[in-house]
C-alpha cells in the first residue's frame, strides 16, 4: 500500500520512506529496516526521516532497546479510498500530474 497521493509530491525518498512504513504501519520499522527498504545513503535517509517528523507525518517510539518508526495516521489512506484511487483513469492521472 502507498501513502496518500496529497503526500505522494515530497522528495522521493521521503515518499519511498512513508510507502515503507504505511505497509508495516501496525508494527513501525527501525532506521536499518528503513535503510534495507529505500535506496538511499544513511544521510538521506536521515534528512527525509528529520523532514517527515518536522511536518508529522511520522512518530517514533521506544520500545525496551530499540526505536520504532510509525507512519502518521493521516499518512494512510482508507482501503476504501485506495481501492477508488487503484481504479483512477490514465487521463486522470495525467491531468492530475501536469496540472490540467
Amino acid at each position: 500500500m502507498q501513502a496518500k497521493r496529497e503526500f505522494r509530491s515530497r522528495d522521493d525518498t521521503e515518499v519511498a520512506v512513508l510507502d515503507a512504513l504505511v505497509d508495516r504501519r501496525d508494527e513501525g520499522m527501525t532506521v536499518f529496516e528503513l535503510r534495507s527498504r529505500v535506496d538511499t545513503d544513511i544521510d538521506g535517509l536521515e534528512a527525509a526521516l528529520a523532514d517527515l517528523k518536522r511536518d508529522g507525518l511520522i512518530d517514533a517510539e521506544s520500545r525496551q532497546d530499540r526505536t520504532l518508526i510509525k507512519p502518521a495516521d493521516r499518512v494512510v489512506p482508507d482501503p476504501e479510498t485506495a481501492a477508488a484511487e487503484d481504479e483512477q483513469s490514465f487521463l486522470a492521472w495525467l491531468r492530475e500530474r501536469v496540472g490540467l
